[in-house]
């Protein structure tokens, strides 16, 4: 047989024996109530509104037989109660307020000027009096205002959660009742002030109330804008007037935040006013204006567009949104509103904490206010030419939006129903325990009640998490294509019924993403999106959300022009647009590489299949130079007889692991040296296998073997496994006839196979090339282009100056006869490492030498503290320290005997020949350079030494070094901060040490 406490918890009580108890403390008549139990079991808690119905009427009993005779009352009364455990309590301490809720006032929605009177009465004031003035300023008045408002916020939950009401006309009515509280809070503050009446304050609501869309329990925003009243008190000038409204606004404020027995309102928040809280609390109208012209920013305007009077003097009030107006729809074409809106668009998640990302109805991607920034933002763009726009709420202002086709309609449409279920379920969770709080609980007791308030009775818990997530990820994906998916239908071919974007229209909005060629922009969207095909047809999937990318890109009309360029390639082959469209992470790296590079957009055009290694980091990873040399040499292999289809192979081979180390480097997987020794080993892979092409040429156009031993020998940045994607191939060749080979011969092969070699890698191609640079072997330019082992020896025994042991620091094997290779680095080993090191007279030269560089070589009109190369703290600099540290030293010291820059100043410093400190300066100038050079190529897809002095093209080199978009100016500071550092270890170091 059945209990009663299990059928109660069969009927919906989570605590079936609890609500049997507290049934039987309401008396026989309450227990037998089948119209309460159903009333019970009907609300969101039944325990919870059990639990508050039991507490009221220990207070008031005739609150039972109230319920009975009043079903409306029943209803209301137990729906709020099985919502919110804080308004419980507020009826419990207050029990004549459950009243409010019964009859037919309880239906009835209270005007505006109703809750003005009411609050106001409540303080003492006369609500018909011009300036209200309350009784005094005590804890009680200030209780008495709570007490009142809140019985105002039951009467409105009451509606609420029946159903009674719209989402739109409790966020309305809520922004009343705190314009009224805001109305008694200055009559609170008038009482302490006799002098009040000799200046005039308004208070402008701001955000979600001046907007009439506030929550149940939110920070109100406010702005207070006085001037002196006219004929009151001659004696108060302006600063006095001044002096007085902050005064009144300050008081105005703590009526509403001060804690009392009743508790706070909430916090008057005043920080959107000029200059935030650095700012003056109250300013005239004309200070006011004053600031809007000259200093404001775009967020401000943007702020401006709810901006609304809701208490004080409503005629000033009127004034300041009149005036103000003006201006907001303006913002759009100010100076630096492209740079404001992307800075806005990226600060909109920065305030979300990391564990309740996923939980976040307000902040995040696709939240709340991700929604309301997209909605302001178009009102902004396209509101200065149509009035119609120009609304404060954000659900009005979006229907306004889809009706000028400024969003699409049905987008539109799911975005207000999703908006309107996170704004429901927000103030479902905030009514609980009448808290600010936009996160969703994790317990299943709360997401039950959310469930079951909203309807959901036979799986609360399961279905709220479902719709809510569905509702998230649907606002998510929308937000995602607002922006953009207009554009597509402006350039389609549409039913002239169909409201749609105009061409001027999306000029402005593309002009307001970041796009400095909107024309440009809809001619590459209509190529891609024009037509009936499968292609056309994903391409209008993706654009939209490629779109917001390419926007979020250094360069958005790159990025798409990138794009358009590299599916014209791509776009018929089956697997590039399903790829895109399936893998978010490879579309996203796209966008970004092709708005960032056009070195990587050059290397993508030529190599489009690489497009499917963007979405995996694995994928980005360098390829050991083993396995590609591997590689290399199967390729060649590939094409007997054929040197320069062999060659092609190899430089399409070399092309793709450029792209691989680009994408790695830009999207900062890869620190610089680690980008050195990579492009280091792939120009090594590239010249070997180019090598063997060459050979094989020689050999079958000779018709015999190579009679001689082949080596390369790398020097500068090649031989230091420091390339730069601009680097040319500083080399040396080397040879030794084999045995039975007369010298002269040999020599003519090894000249043959050494131009072969040249001729080959710089053979016409798409892909970047990788020219051999000869120039710093013996005797430069005028010396043979090949020697024996034996004829470098009798060079260097004789003729050898300082300059070239310096050059031989940085000579290593690179590709060839590995055995010959090192023979010749051991007979250049006493001259870059004298056992003695270098005399006094070779430090004297190094030093003319190179301050000589410094004063000839920079390019006419280059900043010298701009050049990379040879500017003072740059490469060479700190290059040249580590080499005279070398050549000093490394004949007695091994741990010096290294061709690559960082690695011989950490050796200096563990030989006590540097400090750490300057070791510390000359590496950060140093990977600050090289990282600037190599981002110069990617950027613009040339080389260069020196920061641009172009504005735009400084500001795209600085993104992607990794700066923000308003960091260009960091970016340089900190480059000359570093380098002028640099120069004076270098100073002290080369020139005095």
């Amino acid at each position: 047989m059945q209990t009663t406490a299990g059928r109660l918890a069969r009927l919906g009580f989570a605590d079936g024996a609890r609500a049997e108890r507290l049934l039987d403390e309401l008396g026989p008549e309450a227990f037998g109530d089948i119209d309460l139990l159903t009333s019970l079991v009907a609300a969101a808690d039944p325990d919870l509104a059990l639990t508050s119905l039991n507490r009221l009427a220990e207070q008031d009993p005739s609150v039972l037989g109230a319920l009975r005779a009043d079903s409306g009352l029943r209803d209301r009364l137990l729906g709020v109660f099985g919502v919110s455990a804080a308004l419980g309590d507020h009826v419990v301490r207050h029990p004549e307020h459950w009243r409010l809720l019964g009859g037919a006032s309880a239906m009835g929605r209270p005007g505006e000027g109703e809750l003005r009177a009411e609050l106001l009465l409540a303080v003492g004031a006369e609500p018909d009096d011009p300036e209200p003035r309350a009784a005094d300023a005590s804890t009680d008045t200030l209780s008495a205002l709570r007490v009142a408002y809140r019985g105002r916020l039951l009467h409105l939950a009451a509606r609420d959660v029946t159903g009674a009401v719209s989402l739109s006309e409790v966020t309305a009515e809520l922004s009343d009742l705190a314009g009224a509280a805001l109305e008694a809070g200055l009559a609170v503050a008038r009482s302490e002030h006799p002098e009040a009446g000799a200046v005039r304050l308004a208070v402008i609501g701001m955000g979600k109330c001046g907007a009439r869309e506030l929550n149940y329990i939110s920070d109100v925003d406010v702005v207070f804008v006085a001037e002196p009243r006219e004929g009151a008190d001659d004696s108060l000038d302006e600063h006095g007037a001044i002096k007085l409204a902050t005064r009144l606004a300050q008081g105005m404020m703590r009526a509403c935040s001060t804690s009392t027995p009743e508790g706070a309102l909430w916090e008057v928040d005043a920080a959107l006013r000029p200059e935030g809280k650095a700012g003056p609390l109250v300013r005239t109208l004309a200070s006011h204006l004053a600031y809007y012209r000259r200093w404001a920013k775009t967020w401000e305007f943007q702020a401006l567009l709810k901006a609304r009077p809701v208490a004080g003097d409503t005629e000033l009030g009127e004034q300041y949104v009149a005036a103000v107006n003006e201006m907001v729809w303006q913002a759009a074409t100010r100076d630096k509103f492209v740079e404001d809106v992307q800075a806005m668009r990226r600060r909109v998640e920065d305030h979300v904490r990391g564990g309740e990302a996923e939980r976040q109805l307000k902040l995040g991607p696709g939240g709340l206010r991700d929604i309301e920034f997209a909605v302001q933002l178009l009102q902004l763009v396209h509101g200065r030419l149509d009035p119609l726009l120009r609304r404060r709420a954000t659900l009005p202002a979006l229907a306004a939006l889809s009706r000028g086709g400024y969003v699409g309609r049905d987008d539109a449409k799911a975005l207000a129903e999703a908006y309107t279920f996170l704004r429901q379920v927000e103030h479902l969770i905030q009514l609980h325990r009448l808290r600010r709080t936009h996160v969703v609980p994790e317990g299943n007791a709360d997401l039950r009640r959310l469930g079951r308030s909203l309807g959901m009775t036979a799986d609360p818990v399961g279905e709220f998490t479902t719709r809510w997530r569905r509702h998230a990820m649907e606002a998510r994906r929308l937000h995602e294509k607002l922006f953009y998916r207009p554009l597509l239908q402006a350039v389609a071919r549409l039913p002239e019924s169909e409201d749609r974007l105009s061409t001027t229209a999306a000029k402005a909005r593309l002009e307001a993403l970041g796009y400095k060629d909107p024309a440009g922009a809809l001619r590459h969207i209509s190529a891609l999106t024009t037509g009936v095909s499968r292609r056309a047809a994903i391409q209008r999937t993706l654009l939209p959300v490629m779109l917001g990318w390419f926007a979020d890109a250094p360069d958005p009309d790159a990025g798409l022009l990138g794009f358009r360029q590299v599916s014209d390639k791509l776009g018929s082959t089956p697997w590039y647009l399903r790829l895109l469209r399936d893998e978010t992470a490879v579309a996203s790296q796209l966008a970004r590489m092709l708005g960032t590079s056009r070195y990587v957009t050059g290397l993508l055009m030529n190599a489009p299949e690489s497009v499917a290694m963007l979405g995996s980091d694995t994928e980005l990873a360098p390829r050991p130079a083993e396995a590609l040399l591997s590689e290399a040499r199967t390729v060649v292999a590939r094409h007997p007889g054929d040197a320069e289809g062999a060659v092609a192979a190899v430089r399409g081979l070399r092309r793709r692991e450029l792209l691989r180390t680009a994408v790695a480097d830009l999207s900062g997987l890869i620190d610089i040296e680690e980008v050195g020794r990579t492009l280091s080993g792939l120009n090594d892979v590239t010249i070997q296998a180019a090598l063997d092409a060459a050979i094989d040429k020689v050999e079958m156009e000779r018709r015999s073997p190579l009679g001689t031993k082949f080596a390369v020998i790398a020097m500068g940045r090649l031989g230091g496994i420091e390339s730069s994607y601009g680097s040319d191939a500083d080399v040396m060749f080397v040879h030794s006839p084999l045995e039975g080979v007369a010298e002269r011969e040999a020599t003519e092969m090894a000249f043959e196979v050494a131009n072969e070699l040249r001729r080959l890698l710089s053979l016409p191609a798409p892909d970047p090339p990788l020219l051999i640079d000869p120039g710093l072997r013996p005797e430069g330019k005028a010396g043979p282009l090949v020697r024996t082992l034996a004829s470098y020896a009798a060079y260097y025994e004789r003729w050898s100056s300082p300059w070239e042991s310096q050059a031989l620091l940085r000579a290593r094997f690179s590709a060839g006869d590995a055995e010959l290779g090192v023979g010749l680095l051991h007979l250049a080993d006493p001259l870059r490492y004298p056992p003695e090191g270098i005399s006094e007279a070779a430090v004297v030269e190094i030093r003319r030498l190179k301050a000589r560089m410094e004063a000839e070589r920079l390019p006419r009109g280059t900043d010298p503290a701009l050049h990379t190369k040879l500017g003072p703290g740059g490469l060479s600099d700190v290059e040249w320290v580590a080499q005279l540290i070398q050549l000093r030293h490394a004949g007695r010291l091994p741990a010096l005997r290294t061709t690559r820059t960082l690695e011989a100043l950490s050796a200096a410093v563990a030989e006590g020949l540097l400090a750490e400190a300057d070791e510390a300066v000359l590496a950060k100038a140093w990977r600050f350079a090289s990282r600037i050079r190599d981002a110069i190529v990617a950027v613009r897809g040339r080389a260069s030494d020196t920061v641009p002095v172009d504005a735009r093209e400084r500001m795209l080199i600085a993104r992607a070094l990794g700066y923000p978009p308003d960091g260009t100016e960091d970016f340089v500071d900190d480059y000359r901060r570093a380098t002028r550092r640099a120069r004076r270890v270098v100073e002290r170091v080369f020139y005095e040490g």
